[in-house]
């Protein structure tokens, strides 16, 4: 198992720069992958980007390409998205989610389904 916990959301203007972290209870490269969703209300739960073990090999939704960047620190069982140009449409709740077990799943990363564990989100809203 592992508990994740997300911090750095806020408000920002249209343009902006935030930068959030999920920090896990375990080692992050015990994790098949980690990813970030996001949720705004009214709408389902959205695959954002998504890191592999090793840190090395990301994938990102087309609507945060170029815009977004998806990291992570080891040595602080840290995962972290920076999150540049934001934009109206980006104001959601951002949820981190890590798949322990199951490495297949992460080549479906973009659904729900594929992550077992999941934090309490973080609120991310974007004025224009």
């Amino acid at each position: 198992q592992v508990q994740l916990v997300e911090s750095g959301g806020g408000s920002v203007q249209a343009g902006g720069s935030l930068r959030l972290s999920c920090v896990a209870s375990r080692d992050t490269r015990s994790a098949r992958c980690m990813a970030w969703f996001r949720q705004a209300p009214g709408t389902a739960r959205e695959g954002v980007a998504v890191i592999y073990s090793g840190g090395s090999t990301t994938d990102y939704a087309d609507s945060v390409k170029g815009r977004f960047t998806i990291s992570q620190d080891n040595a602080a069982n840290t995962v972290s998205l920076q999150m540049n140009d934001l934009k109206p449409e980006d104001t959601a709740t951002y949820y981190c989610a890590s798949n322990l077990w199951y490495p297949s799943f992460c080549g479906r990363w973009t659904s729900r389904g594929s992550f077992t564990y999941w934090g309490q989100g973080t609120q991310v809203t974007v004025a224009s």
